[in-house]
């Protein structure tokens, strides 16, 4: 195998007795995992056992903050000064390192969530405050950035590493912005039609948007969104998918970032 890619997901997203998707199914497809801190979703048992399966399955561990919204998910977008953002996103990065710490693992990279996302897409003040956060806390953590966004440049101008993410079960518009959930047809549910998607991307180098252009990106990493209830069976086609064509999925931590 040639080519290299890391499969991740954004995971641990139930709180307290409630659980969204299915983490262990998943864990045992992907190589990365984006944990949910406690904001939009998670909670300490939740990490503490996501930080578990990580560790056994040999998957690397992210940190995934989001608002403190759990109401919304996330997914509402909310207003806030750069510096109470970035205090913010140290905070959840500080939390899932606690909770490693009884795996004996290390967070390697850090992928916002919902809303968050969106804006430090396409905000240069949150961007920016998502990546002094890093800086901080640990300069060895991974940025995940949506490739030519103001998170791109932020990671860039502060000097971190960063893996440029790709979607494979999600549409875009055509200036490379994720297409909103509120737009039907937006998530793709179909395992085939999501692995068509993702392979265009890493073997071609392009995505469709929805209104039929065809736009250049370069991709390290691709996210199944595991709180989708066909999140497991999209993730293990994609895997397959990807392994048949000749590409190897790896651990974020084994690409060449």
């Amino acid at each position: 195998m040639s080519r290299k890619i890391n499969l991740n997901a954004d995971i641990g997203e139930g709180h307290g007795a409630y659980d969204i998707g299915d983490d262990e199914a998943l864990m045992k497809i992907i190589r990365s995992a984006s944990v949910a801190c406690g904001f939009h979703a998670g909670d300490p048992r939740t990490m503490h056992k996501l930080v578990t399966l990580a560790r056994d399955e040999g998957v690397s561990l992210g940190v995934h903050p989001g608002f403190n919204d759990i109401w919304g998910f996330g997914r509402r977008r909310i207003q806030m000064s750069p510096t109470d953002l970035e205090y913010m996103v140290a905070y959840q990065i500080g939390a899932l390192q606690a909770m490693a710490c009884y795996g004996g693992v290390a967070v390697t990279h850090l992928k916002a969530h919902g809303a968050l996302n969106n804006m430090a897409a396409e905000q240069e003040d949150y961007a920016m405050a998502i990546g002094r956060a890093i800086k901080t806390v640990d300069p060895e953590i991974v940025y995940v950035v949506l490739p030519g966004s103001q998170m791109h440049k932020a990671a860039e101008r502060l000097g971190l590493r960063l893996a440029r993410e790709g979607f494979a079960d999600r549409a875009y518009e055509a200036d490379g912005s994720l297409a909103s959930r509120s737009k039907p047809n937006t998530v793709l549910s179909d395992p085939t039609a999501a692995l068509e998607h993702t392979l265009r991307m890493v073997q071609e180098g392009e995505i469709v948007a929805i209104d039929g252009q065809r736009i250049k990106v370069e991709i390290d990493t691709l996210c199944v969104h595991g709180d989708e209830p066909t999140g497991v069976a999209v993730a293990g086609v994609v895997r397959k998918g990807l392994e048949e064509a000749g590409v190897a999925v790896v651990p974020l931590t084994d690409m060449d970032l």
